[in-house]
C-alpha cells in the first residue's frame, strides 16, 4: 500500500522523539521513502544520525544549509511528499502551524506542503487541554490537517493522563488507512463546477449569490488526491485552485453552460456544485447606468445546465440543492426531475453552515432510494465522504 510513496516525517522536541525512530523504521519496511526534518529541540533528544541510518536519507535540520545549493531544500522536500507527518508534534510547533509561522526548517517545509498533513500531538496533559492548544488544534482541523488522538498513561513528567503520543503502530495504521482509498478514482475523469456566477446588467454592476466555492473546491482537491483527472469549472471566487486540478474560470451562467457542454464528453463523473444563477438581465448596458429614483431590470431564465446534462446522461451525474425549507421534498423532486444519480442537499438558512462558511451539513439522496445524512463537519471532510459515496455508486 505504501510502496513508492514519499513520506515527510517532522520530528519536534519531546521525549516521544525516540518513538519517531521506530516509526521511521516501520515506514521503510512498507516500501515507503522517508525524509526526516528535525527541529533543533528534537536533536537534543535523538541524534540526526539515528534517522539518517534508518531512513537512508540525509536529515534536514538547518534552514540555511548549503549542502545542496542547487535546490531550495524545504521546497524540494515539500513537493516530493505524498504525505507529511509530525510525530511527535509539540504544543509549540502546533501553535506555529496554526499561526502560519515559518521560523525553522520544519515549519517552513510544512507551510510549502500541498500534500495532506497528519499531526500526532505529544505533551503534558495540562498543556494539551489548555484552551490555547485546543483552539490551535481546531484551527488545524478546519484547514484539513488530520489530528491523531493522544494516548492516556504515564507521562515523562511523572504524571498520568492524556498527552502521550500515539504509538508508532497506531500512526502507521493511520497512514495506511489514509492511502487505502487514495487511488480509488485513478483513471477517472471528474468534472466539477463551483462558486457563483455573475450576471451583469452594466459594466460595473452584476447579480450574484453568496456561494464561496469552498465546497466545490474541496471536492476538486479530494478527487485529485484520489487519483482522478479533475476539470474544475469555477465562477469568481477568492480561493486558490487545487494544484492538481485543471481550472476553467468563467463569469456568467452562459459561460459556465458553454464550458460544461464542451467538457462533458470527457467526464466519467460530473458534480454540479456551482450556485448557477436562475435568471440574468435581459440586456447589459454599454455604459454604467446612472443613479435613478427607481430602476427596473428585466430578467430572463438562464439555461438549466443540470437538466441539460440529465437529458443526455452519459456520466455519473450528481447535483447540489441549496434550500431554505422543505429540504427533502425539494431535493428528491430535483433528483427525479433532472434525471440525477445523486443529489446532495443542504439547508442554507441554518446558521454557521453553508454559504460563507468552512462548515456544512448535508443529506445525500440516491437514485436507488438510499439516503445518508452527514452531520455538521468541515467541507473538506464532507467532500471526502461525498466522493466515497459516489465511488461506491459507480
Amino acid at each position: 500500500m505504501l510502496q513508492g510513496k514519499n513520506i515527510l516525517l517532522g520530528v519536534t522536541g519531546g521525549i516521544a522523539a525516540y518513538k519517531a525512530a521506530s516509526l521511521t523504521s516501520m515506514l521503510k519496511k512498507t516500501g515507503a521513502g522517508v525524509d526526516v526534518v528535525m527541529t533543533e529541540a528534537a536533536t537534543r533528544f535523538v541524534a540526526p544520525l539515528t534517522f539518517e541510518t534508518l531512513s537512508k536519507n540525509a536529515v534536514a535540520t538547518d534552514l540555511f544549509s548549503r549542502e545542496r545549493p542547487w535546490e531550495v531544500e524545504h521546497i524540494a522536500l515539500a513537493q516530493k511528499a505524498d504525505l507529511a507527518i509530525v510525530a511527535p508534534a509539540s504544543a509549540n510547533t502546533i501553535a506555529k502551524l496554526a499561526c502560519g509561522l515559518a521560523d525553522n526548517m520544519l515549519t517552513t517545509t510544512l507551510l510549502a506542503c500541498t500534500c495532506p498533513i497528519l499531526i500526532a500531538p505529544a505533551m503534558n496533559t495540562a498543556m494539551l487541554h489548555n484552551i490555547a492548544t485546543q483552539v490551535n488544534l481546531q484551527i488545524l482541523r478546519d484547514r484539513g490537517y488530520m489530528i491523531l488522538p493522544t494516548g492516556n498513561g504515564e507521562l515523562a513528567c511523572g504524571q498520568s493522563g492524556d498527552g502521550r503520543m500515539l504509538e508508532p503502530e497506531g500512526i502507521l495504521k493511520a497512514v495506511e488507512d489514509h492511502f487505502k482509498n487514495r487511488d480509488d478514482l485513478a483513471g477517472k475523469k471528474v468534472l466539477i463546477t463551483a462558486g457563483p456566477t455573475r450576471e451583469a446588467f452594466d459594466p460595473v454592476r452584476y447579480l450574484t449569490n453568496r456561494s464561496s466555492g469552498r465546497m466545490g473546491y474541496a471536492l476538486a482537491e479530494n478527487a485529485a488526491e484520489r487519483g482522478a483527472e479533475v476539470m474544475l469549472v469555477s465562477g469568481p471566487v477568492a480561493i486558490e485552485a487545487p494544484p492538481k486540478a485543471d481550472l476553467y474560470p468563467v463569469e456568467s451562467a452562459a459561460e459556465m453552460y458553454d464550458r460544461v457542454m464542451e467538457l462533458k464528453e470527457r467526464a466519467d463523473i460530473i458534480i454540479m456544485c456551482a450556485a448557477v444563477a436562475d435568471y440574468a438581465p435581459a440586456n447589459c448596458a454599454v455604459h454604467k447606468m446612472k443613479k435613478q429614483e427607481s430602476m427596473t431590470v428585466e430578467l430572463v431564465k438562464t439555461k438549466d445546465i443540470l437538466a441539460e446534462l440529465g437529458r443526455e446522461k452519459k456520466a455519473f451525474l450528481a447535483g447540489f440543492a441549496a434550500e431554505t425549507q422543505n429540504l427533502e421534498q425539494y431535493a428528491k423532486d430535483k433528483l427525479v426531475r433532472k434525471n440525477l444519480d445523486m443529489i446532495i442537499a443542504n439547508d442554507v438558512s441554518a446558521p454557521e453552515i453553508g454559504f460563507d462558511s468552512s462548515y456544512n451539513a448535508v443529506s445525500i439522496y440516491k437514485k436507488n432510494g438510499e439516503t445518508l445524512h452527514l452531520p455538521k463537519d468541515t467541507k473538506r471532510k464532507l467532500a471526502e465522504k461525498i466522493l466515497t459515496e459516489i465511488r461506491n455508486s459507480i
